[in-house]
């Protein structure tokens, strides 16, 4: 048992408040959140969070954590050849070894940051879990099935990775409409029917994506969603950058997430979506780095920053976007849409738990920390990561069974391969 004290807690639990609760971790839940008390039990550790803050784990709801390798490699092109010239050749490459190195890598930068978890969409999943979970890292999984795939994977690992214990699950999906088939789609209808489960995918990212959709099938992509009835067990799509009114609508009524990544949006020159408008609309909202090709860092700092300045930009309203609900989007709303029970701190919900270092400069001084965190915070305030329960990065420092400098070495080696002309 690991006892928090001594500091302040945001436990999104509704409010959006400090309080000056202690909270209580037993195995990899939440045991205890409230009051310091006489009868507390003996802990195995005590963490004297010295005024610091406590919070709910970043939640990264849209990563492909494998691109490590492809980060700063095809930079500043137009967004065809960057992903037909550049990634798709050497992601042809990857093999088990290299996606098992290179997720390690990535796992370091989501524990430096405050992610305690990514909702990833990638290829050679079962390296990927190995990763994963030598390192006591939580994933959802996301199917990525493409037209010229063997369709019987995406039945399997739903059964399989569902099956693997509380840090791995799985969330059917397929790569994109533009790389998807209407017998794929049609495939896909039947898995979420047997499954029950949420359907997620690549959507509407870019302008041409949308209207090249149109041209072949008379609708936008969600609306092809819709119809093909992938969206009746709820789920949601990533980007959604180009959605029309119509698309809204679809979106708030079958409850789907949109879930945001401005950076890569941003660099990729994709668009700026419209986030104020879908809050408006009670469309739900969650916030993901993409890849570390396109973006080209897993940091959802960066993000909600980004998130916030950008809809203030489109609006042309300084006023929209509170960067409180950006919080909450990065933290609760992630966890809501990769079906974790991490989406607050109270007892019985997942410890994934993350410390803010309130002693820096950019901290200071400390008129609304809630909204700091977003307009100010960075890395560099993370103290310590917990996932499960279990203390995985703290001042520096990572404990997930092998050295950092082991960790880059082998990714640095698998980097040098791929990427061999």
């Amino acid at each position: 048992m690991i006892r928090f004290y001594n500091g302040k807690v945001l436990t999104m639990d509704g409010s959006m408040d400090l309080t000056d609760q202690e909270v209580w971790t037993l195995k990899d839940k939440i045991f205890y959140v409230g009051p310091a008390r006489e009868d507390a039990p003996v802990f195995d550790r005590e963490v004297d969070l010295r005024g610091d803050m406590l919070i709910p784990g970043f939640k990264n709801a849209h990563a492909h954590s494998a691109m490590t390798f492809l980060r700063s490699y095809a930079d500043d092109l137009p967004l065809q050849s960057w992903l037909f010239d550049k990634v798709f050749p050497l992601e042809a490459r990857l093999t088990p070894d290299d996606v098992y190195a290179l997720t390690k890598l990535a796992i370091l930068e989501y524990l430096a940051g405050g992610i305690t978890s990514a909702f990833d969409m990638y290829y050679k999943r079962e390296a990927f879990v190995e990763a994963s979970l030598e390192c006591g890292f939580r994933m959802v999984l996301n199917g990525a099935l493409a037209a010229g795939d063997d369709w019987t994977v995406g039945e399997s690992d739903c059964e399989k990775f569902n099956a693997m214990g509380p840090l791995i699950s799985y969330i059917p999906g397929i790569h994109a409409e533009y790389t998807a088939s209407t017998d794929l789609l049609a495939f896909m209808k039947g898995l979420v029917d047997r499954t029950k489960k949420p359907f997620f995918t690549h959507n509407s990212e870019t302008k041409k994506e949308v209207e090249e959709c149109i041209a072949r099938h008379g609708m936008t992509p969600t609306a092809l969603f819709d119809k093909s009835g992938l969206l009746e067990h709820g789920g949601g799509g990533f980007h959604c950058v180009w959605l029309t009114w119509e698309d809204m609508e679809i979106f708030r009524k079958r409850g789907l997430w949109a879930v945001s990544c401005p950076a890569s949006n941003s660099k990729l020159a994709s668009g700026v979506a419209p986030i104020a408008e879908m809050q408006r609309r009670g469309v739900k909202l969650a916030l993901g780095t993409d890849g570390p090709a396109s973006n080209n860092a897993l940091n959802m700092f960066r993000e909600m920053y980004l998130e916030c300045v950008l809809q203030k930009l489109r609006e042309e309203d300084a006023a929209v976007c509170d960067a409180s609900e950006v919080l909450r989007m990065a933290c609760s709303n992630g966890a809501m849409a990769m079906g974790l029970d991490a989406e607050c701190i109270r007892a019985g919900k997942l410890a994934d738990l993350v410390v803010i270092d309130m002693h820096q400069p950019n901290m200071r001084p400390i008129h609304n920390p809630v909204k700091n965190l977003v307009y100010s915070g960075s890395n560099a305030n993370v103290r310590l990561t917990m996932v499960g329960g279990k203390i995985l990065y703290e001042d520096g420092v990572f404990h997930v069974g092998e050295s950092a400098e082991t960790i880059y070495e082998r990714a640095e080696a698998a980097t040098r391969r791929l990427t061999r002309e």
